[in-house]
Parts: C-alpha cells; structure tokens; sequence
C-alpha cells in the first residue's frame, strides 16, 4: 500500500478542486473537461484506499475478538475477508500504477486472421466473441467499427472500440499474435490443426491532439457496407477505406448512418494510429514513420490457446496458464491481463 502515497493523491485533488473555484474556470471546456476527469479519478482511488483501510481495521477487530473469546468459529469470516482485502489491495495498486500516457484513454482493437483461410478466420470470430464477452463483464461498453465477413466462415477481419476507465491501460498487453490449437470442426477427417490471428489495441486518441497529415497522403475509398453491421448497414457505398500512403496504414469503418460519420470515425481512428506509431519509433513526424508489420505465424504469438490434446491457455511473456479454456474463451480473462501488468510493474 506504500506505492499508493495518499498524502500527494489529497494534496493534488485539493489543488484541483481549488482550481474550479477559480472565476474563469468553465471559460476553458477542454481543461474543465480533463481538470473534472482528474478529479473523478483521484476520488475514486482515494475513496478505494478508504475502504480498504477501514476493512483492515474491521478485520483486526474481528482477529481480537476471536483471540479474546477464544472462539475458532470466527477463524473461517476471518480468512474469508482478508483473502478479500488482499484482492482489492491488488486491483488499487493495479489501478494506482496504470500512469502511462494513454492509460486511461479507450482502446481500438483490430484483429486480422493468419494463414490457413477458414480456420483462422474461425478463431478471429472466436477472440471477437471473447473480448465482447470480457467487455460485458466488467462493465466497458462494445462499439463495432468494421467488420468483414470470412469467406465461408468466421471474420476476415473486424475493429472496434472497447470505452470505459482504463480501457487501454487493461488491454494493452493483448497487443500480438495468438495461437489456436484444436480439432478442426473444417476438417472431415478430425485432424488436429494450429491457427494464428493478430491483435492490434491502439488507444483513442482525444480529438484535442493535433497531428498534420497531408491530405495528399490520403487514399480515399468508398465501398458497400456488408457484414454483422446491424439494421444501419444500407445499400449505398457509404463504408469509408482511408490509406495513409507513406506508412500504409490502412482503416475501415461501415457501421455508422453515413458516409461522414463513417469517414469521421475512420480518420480519429488513423489519427490514433499514426500518434502511436509515432510514440513507438520516437518520431517527431509523420513523415519519418515507416511502420512494421509483424507476420502472423508461429514464434511470435503471446498467448497459445490449446483445446487439444489437453486445455490450456498459457501467456508467453508471464507463464501464467490455466486449464480452464473454456472460461477463458468466455471472457475470463483479468488473471492473465494482472499478470502482464504486474509483470510490468517490476521493470
């Protein structure tokens, strides 16, 4: 709990709310705006660490009361409670250490098939599924940007937006290749097959950064949308490809009522692209990123999913693994996501 340092948490959130007593302070909507954010988010965290403080102190009561009466009944509540005080202390520090940059900004994830067509096209609808279901259960919201439709089954390819507090921060550590390894349900003669698919998560950047981009850079695309849009997918070319020429970065989005929603929304998310990129090779413009295309193949996943001869989901970077895949396609995902983050933490 000493990582915590509640003292400049209080002092900082003091300077802050000072700051809103001040004449001129909603002239400046975009600093109200981050200014009010800030302020939520210290409460929240200060108010945490207040629960668990007062937690400790019910808990030392509970262990003196027992100890005073002698009574071994108790023993099982007391255990009980400090496994989860423990828990919670571990999500704050989690939390209090998620400073990067982008941390608490929303994600973009994107996920693309590997080789081997049908099959890997399955196990991206699979991750598509499995990342809605994570969304759900800890209460983040699921916006569909693209989605393309596989050949004869699952996703060519499919991007969206994951929104709620610390969204990139969580997802970050999904970023690379996944393997899949099971039973081909394609394949009449059951033979067991290996597939890949790549993860891209990329933050949302504010509307408030500024980044140039030339629009001769720009290759412009329109196209009919198609897929698991929804009932506002229409008829008319109004899905929007725009190519970022001199670093081929290419994005899509077909799920909005037009074409200038679609082309509004496809630009936020390359401008989120290029600023990442940017960040990543610790370039000062555009103009000097290149942009790496790491291949979807073997020896380069993060995280093998195996369904047969066995199961088990085993991360690569941390060794955390579990036999419990099916809990894991469901969306049970936060012990691998803690243990990539407090991995971090340690360097």
């Amino acid at each position: 709990m000493s990582l915590f340092d509640l003292p400049s948490k209080e002092a900082r959130l003091k300077e802050l709310e000072e700051q809103t007593n001040s004449s001129d302070f909603w002239n400046d909507q975009e600093n109200t705006t981050k200014v009010l954010q800030e302020i939520k988010s210290l409460k929240d965290k200060v108010s945490s660490y207040q629960e668990i403080v007062k937690a400790l102190e019910d808990v030392n009561v509970l262990i003196e009361l027992a100890e005073e009466e002698n009574d071994e009944t108790l023993v099982p509540e007391v255990k009980h409670t400090a496994k989860e005080i423990s828990k919670k202390v571990e999500k704050l520090e989690i939390e209090n250490l998620l400073s990067g940059k982008h941390d608490n900004s929303n994600a973009i994830i994107t996920i693309h098939p590997g080789a081997g067509g049908t099959e890997s096209q399955d196990w991206v609808e699979m991750l598509y599924r499995m990342y809605s279901m994570w969304t759900e259960k800890n209460h983040y919201k699921l916006e569909e940007l693209d989605y393309l439709d596989g050949d004869v089954a699952g996703i060519k390819s499919v991007t969206f937006s994951i929104s709620g507090k610390n969204a990139y921060g969580y997802l970050k550590g999904e970023s690379g290749v996944h393997r899949l390894i099971r039973i081909s349900p394609f394949d009449a003669g059951g033979r067991r097959h290996t597939s890949f698919a790549s993860v891209e998560v990329i933050p949302e950047i504010d509307d408030n950064v500024e980044i140039e981009i030339n629009p001769n850079d720009l290759k412009v695309d329109t196209y009919r949308a198609s897929g698991a849009g929804g009932q506002h997918i229409n008829k008319t070319e109004s899905a929007i490809r725009i190519t970022h020429i001199p670093t081929n970065i290419v994005v899509s989005c077909q799920t909005q009522r037009s074409q200038i929603q679609n082309r509004e929304t496809a630009m936020r998310m390359l401008i989120s692209k290029l600023e990442e990129l940017k960040e990543r090779e610790n370039k000062e413009k555009i103009e000097d990123l290149k942009g790496v295309q790491r291949e979807i193949a073997w020896g380069s996943q993060i995280r093998s999913y195996v369904f047969c001869p066995y199961t088990m989901v085993k991360d690569h970077r941390t060794n955390f693994e579990t036999g419990n895949v099916q809990a894991v396609m469901d969306g049970e995902l936060n012990d691998f996501i803690d243990a990539y983050l407090k991995m971090n933490m340690k360097k």
